[in-house]
Parts: structure tokens; C-alpha cells; sequence
């Protein structure tokens, strides 16, 4: 029998049952007050005057019409940049020890964002709420001796003058507990390989020493790892050398568009759990099985506030208009897309953190992501969010019986003068583009009816081109990096589409 293993479920179901259920609003309540009052003597709270603001009757009210939203651009030319020059208390106390690095899913350039110490402990309470959770699923005592693959960046963060850089998965597995570090994997060798492609080849070499339970990572990239394992040791599935894995923690993105593929390269079925931790914050988790919504963590350092995703706030660039309005925790609605805004304890403030969630279970507090700001494509007023689009990917796969891990799409204009949405899908599956576009054509106008009307006037057609998913990776790889938190993104813009199309051709992935 697995004694320790019983012992840790024994603890984990303990301290689930000795852990109450705090009431979301008062937890949002008092981490407001906390942050602005640990920040008031910084530059930004001085600017903004947070010390008046904890005078008022109502807060969060007036935190909200007293203190402007940030995009990144906004507040690292407005504030952060100054953390660079020298200066210190600008929008946290003192000095951010690391920045995390995040390219996004636009552009070359890496955001520089700040990770205080504070949030590398909200970053590791929420881990250990993960690991709670786990008592609400059905997993056997031995489960909690197995080891845990943690598939993220490299930790070997690079040293700037007084504080290092780095992707948050490589910060916060970095700072990972001296008492967690016999079941982590890859180990700290491994880890620190900054090259994507030679940390993935020792994985696999090493794979057959490891006995894992868990794996933790964003989907695609977990996806091209487990692909490699199974190819250097000639596997049908990845359950013949790791027959005890049971569980993956999925994170970054909306899992189900994967999840066909993904189940292609497992011998039985695991338990898939999802999990929100961007560069700015662990934002929510799931806690419960059955279902692919997580619980926001609304009492670790992270205040949440939600702006309506509708056209007319949203700016071509993704940000939001100064006027667009905010809607608080306890007046959202379910099934209604919002964009999301933090403020934290890493001296984030009402900022746009670029993705759009929906509320499933108000009671619960429980979101899904449903896209991101930018991957919202308007041209010709169609209106689709990336979820009507993952939606209508999902409904091909099912009616075509084909696995489709990716896909990018943009408007743009044809010889003939007229706009077609032009998709290209990655699938190692044959299928007829022109029986695939008229498909996705059809699911399309079934889920919105902005895009039914555009495409009875400006939108004269769908056009798709299936491609081998390799290209999405590879892509990634030439203008970003592989690995790590890199997203690929879903929505391009003609300028930014003619450079994919060109790449493809480059690579003879199209003619």
C-alpha cells in the first residue's frame, strides 16, 4: 500500500475540510484595501491619490472612477519603464526582483512585467489551492507519490543589473519549495536549457527514469513533447512508459480546441484539469471535476473587475475606450463575455490583461476563457470571438472526424474586390477544404448572427487551406520562440497575414 502517498491525501482531505469558503465580494473587498494600501506611498498611489480613495464611502467605486485602465503599453510607458532607470516605489513598493517576459501573441517584442515577491508567494498559495482541489477528484492514495511533469520555460532567468528575467513558468518554477523538488520534473538541469528543441530531446531520452502522474503546461507545446517521447521510444501511446499518468493540469489557453488530439496520444483517459496563470497572476483554477470552468481566486492578492466585450469598447489595438463601463463581481452575468482587468500585488492596476472570460456558475465564481481582445474580428462587421471560432473548429472536427490542434484566420480583400474570411487549419487528417470551408461557413452563421448578416452583404465568403500543424510551431519559433508560455495566435490582420502566407510559401507549406 502507498503509506505516504495516503498520508499526503489524508492531509490534502483535511485541510479541504478545515479550509472555509470565503464570500468572493468581502475577499475582493479586503484585497482591494490591501493594495491600495501596502502602494499609497508610491508614485502611483501619491498620483492617484490611493490614501483618499481608502477614505471613501464606497471604494471600489471610487477606486474605479478615480484611477484610469492600463494596457501594457499604457502603463509601462506611463510608469513601469521607470523601474528601469533606477527608480524605486514607482507602482509597488521597492523593486521588482524578477520581470517576467511575455511576447504574447503578437509581435517579436517580449513585455517586461513586474513580478514582485509578493506575487511569487500568491503564485505558490495558489499552487498549493491546486493541490487542495485535488481531494474532490477520484484519485487513488499512490497517485500523490508519482512525479509531476511541469513543462513550462527555462529557469535559468537571465540576470539585469538588480533583478532577472524570465517567462512566469520558468520564474515560478524557479522559487518552487525545497519539499516539492524530488517530485518535480524535468529536474533543474533540464529545466534550465534555454533551447527548446534540445530540453525537449533530453525529456524524452530521460522519460523512461521517470514515473509520472501529472503533467502541467499549455497544450500545444505539451502536445509536441509527449508526440516526442512516443516517436524516440517507438511508442504507440505516452501510457506505455508512464503508465501511471492520471492527471494534466492544461493552462494558458482554452483547452478543447486540443482535446481530440491530445486524447489521440494517450492509451486511457487521464483527468484534465484547468488552470489560469498568465504573466501578471494565477488567476483561477479548477477545483472541481466535470466540468472545464475554474473558480477565480478572489482572495490572494488579485482584484478583478470586468468591462463588457461588445464592438464599441473595444479599440482596433485590442485595448478598451476610456468609457467603456465596469461591471463588479457581484453584478456580472453568466454567459456573457467580459473583458478582464487586475490590479496586484505586483503594481498591475485596472489592467488590461488582454483575455476575455465569461462567468458559467455566478454562485461558484467560476469563468472560462473565451478569447482575447485582439483575436476579435470585426472587418466588415462579422463580430466573431475566438469561442464562436474554437466553437465552430470543434463542430468540424466532430463532423469530419479529423483532429484540428490550430488555426489562424484574417479578412482580407480577393482579386475580385470582395472580402472573404481566408482560415488556414492545422491537421495531420485529410479532408476537402472546400467541403471544410463550406462547413465552417454554415456552423458559423448557426452561432452568430452578426457574421449571418455580414456575410449577406460585405463578407462574400470562407476560404480554408489545411496545413500541417508543425507550421503553427515553426512559425512560433521564427518570430517569437518555441515553448514556454508562447501562444499562436488565432486573429491576423492583412499586413501581419501577408507575412504568414509568405512564410508559408517559404516552407513550401502552400503554393
Amino acid at each position: 500500500m502507498a503509506i505516504f502517498g495516503s498520508i499526503i491525501k489524508s492531509i490534502i482531505d483535511l485541510k479541504e475540510t478545515l479550509t472555509p469558503e470565503g464570500e468572493a465580494v468581502k475577499d475582493q473587498e479586503e484585497v482591494l484595501a490591501g493594495l491600495l494600501k501596502k502602494a499609497r506611498d508610491t508614485s502611483f498611489g501619491k498620483h492617484y491619490n490611493f490614501e483618499e480613495i481608502l477614505k471613501a464611502d464606497n471604494v471600489r467605486k471610487t477606486f474605479s472612477q478615480k484611477v484610469p485602465y492600463f494596457d501594457y503599453n499604457k502603463i509601462d510607458k506611463e510608469w513601469w519603464h521607470r523601474y528601469h532607470e533606477g527608480e524605486e516605489n514607482v507602482t509597488w513598493p521597492g523593486k521588482p526582483p524578477y520581470f517576467a517576459l511575455s511576447s504574447g501573441t503578437t509581435g517579436k517584442s517580449s513585455k517586461r512585467i513586474p513580478v514582485t515577491d509578493e506575487m511569487v508567494e500568491a503564485i505558490r498559495k495558489a499552487g498549493i489551492k491546486q493541490v487542495s482541489a485535488l481531494s474532490n477528484y477520484d484519485l487513488p492514495p499512490d497517485f500523490f507519490e508519482k512525479e509531476i511533469m511541469m513543462l513550462g520555460s527555462s529557469t535559468d532567468l537571465q540576470n539585469e543589473g538588480d533583478h532577472q528575467e524570465g517567462e512566469i513558468s520558468g520564474i515560478s518554477a524557479s522559487n518552487i519549495p525545497f519539499w516539492f523538488r524530488g517530485y518535480y520534473k524535468p529536474g533543474e538541469e533540464i529545466a534550465k536549457i534555454d533551447e527548446w528543441d534540445e530540453r525537449v530531446q533530453k525529456i524524452a531520452e530521460n522519460a523512461k527514469n521517470w514515473d509520472i502522474g501529472a503533467l502541467s503546461g499549455i497544450p500545444s507545446w505539451m502536445e509536441l513533447m509527449l508526440k516526442k517521447v512516443i516517436e524516440y521510444h517507438k511508442l504507440d501511446n505516452i501510457h506505455e512508459i508512464w503508465p501511471n499518468l492520471q492527471v494534466y493540469a492544461s493552462g494558458g489557453v482554452a483547452f478543447e480546441p486540443y482535446e481530440k488530439s491530445f486524447q489521440a496520444l494517450l492509451g486511457k483517459p487521464i483527468q484534465v484539469i484547468d488552470t489560469y496563470l498568465a504573466s501578471e497572476g494565477f488567476l483561477a483554477l479548477q477545483d472541481r471535476p466535470d466540468t472545464h470552468s475554474m473558480k477565480l481566486i478572489t482572495d490572494n492578492g488579485i482584484y478583478f473587475e470586468f468591462v463588457p466585450f461588445k464592438p464599441e469598447y473595444i479599440n482596433e489595438d485590442g485595448s478598451i475606450t476610456e468609457d467603456a463601463p465596469v461591471i463588479l463581481l457581484e453584478d456580472v452575468e453568466e454567459e456573457v463575455d467580459y473583458v478582464l482587468l487586475i490590479s496586484t500585488v505586483s503594481g498591475a492596476w485596472r489592467y488590461l490583461i488582454g483575455d476575455t472570460i465569461k462567468f458559467t456558475d455566478k454562485a461558484k465564481n467560476e469563468i472560462r476563457i473565451t478569447g482575447r481582445t485582439k483575436f476579435f474580428l470585426n472587418v466588415v462587421g462579422s463580430q466573431l470571438s475566438v469561442n464562436k471560432m474554437n466553437d465552430a473548429v470543434k463542430e468540424l472536427e466532430d463532423e469530419f472526424d479529423i483532429r484540428i490542434p490550430e488555426f489562424v484566420v484574417a479578412a482580407k480583400r480577393a482579386e475580385d474586390g470582395e472580402y472573404y474570411h481566408y482560415w488556414y487549419l492545422g491537421s495531420e487528417d485529410s479532408a476537402d477544404d472546400l467541403k471544410l470551408a463550406e462547413a465552417l461557413d454554415t456552423a458559423l452563421k448557426n452561432a452568430n448572427k452578426n457574421y449571418k448578416v455580414a456575410r449577406s452583404k460585405a463578407l462574400k465568403g470562407v476560404k480554408v487551406t489545411t496545413i500541417d500543424p508543425n507550421m503553427f510551431h515553426e512559425w512560433n519559433a521564427v518570430n517569437k520562440k518555441k515553448g514556454g508560455q508562447v501562444k499562436m495566435e488565432k486573429v491576423m490582420n492583412e499586413e501581419k497575414f501577408a507575412e504568414w502566407e509568405k512564410f508559408l510559401q517559404e516552407q513550401k507549406a502552400i503554393s
